[in-house]
């Protein structure tokens, strides 16, 4: 107990064979690259902008070829072409509402590893009472230098028994709506 406490490894011997410093954004051995955060942020406006133009091939086109998407229904779609391909099926018969954000952070827990969380929002008609909203989960790595999407996963922001988080977030995202 004392050793975790005090941030030490239980297990004799586990520091000198592994990198033990701490995650969570302190004491990183190496600290993101300037350019970085923006860099991840441009990963989901990138996303959100092939939704909302109803464009399959670029709302997949900032994945890794091997991602994941969870979906807001909790369906599962792997790798950059099955997210290609089953967005354009959904686009070619259905009109989603328009996807709006609102990033909350971007933290690099790992180097080369960068965690986003949004709240998101579908809005068919800004006028009504209330839309389908999520808190979403974006886990990008960089590779050759270059940062990919390697999960997106969006949780159904429910609230269950606060109405008035649900109702401060449908605000928040109306006016990011514009």
């Amino acid at each position: 107990q004392q050793a975790i406490a005090r941030g030490r490894p239980l297990i004799a011997g586990f520091a000198e064979r592994f990198e033990t410093t701490p995650l969570g954004g302190q004491g990183l051995p190496t600290p993101p690259d300037e350019g970085d955060e923006g860099a991840v942020r441009a990963l989901l406006d990138r996303v959100v902008a092939g939704w909302n133009a109803l464009d399959g091939d670029a709302m997949a086109a900032p994945f890794a070829a091997d991602a994941d998407v969870v979906g807001f229904d909790g369906s599962i779609m792997r790798g950059r072409d099955e997210i290609a391909a089953t967005m354009k099926r959904i686009f070619a018969d259905h009109t989603p509402g328009r996807w709006v954000t609102v990033v909350r952070d971007v933290r690099f827990p790992a180097p080369g590893v960068a965690v986003l969380r949004a709240a998101s929002g579908w809005i068919h008609d800004p006028a009504a009472e209330s839309f389908p909203q999520a808190v979403q989960t974006l886990v990008a790595a960089r590779s050759d230098g270059e940062w990919r999407i390697t999960l997106l996963q969006a949780t159904p922001a429910a609230f269950h028994g606060r109405p008035e988080l649900a109702e401060a977030m449908r605000a928040e995202l109306r006016a990011a709506a514009g």
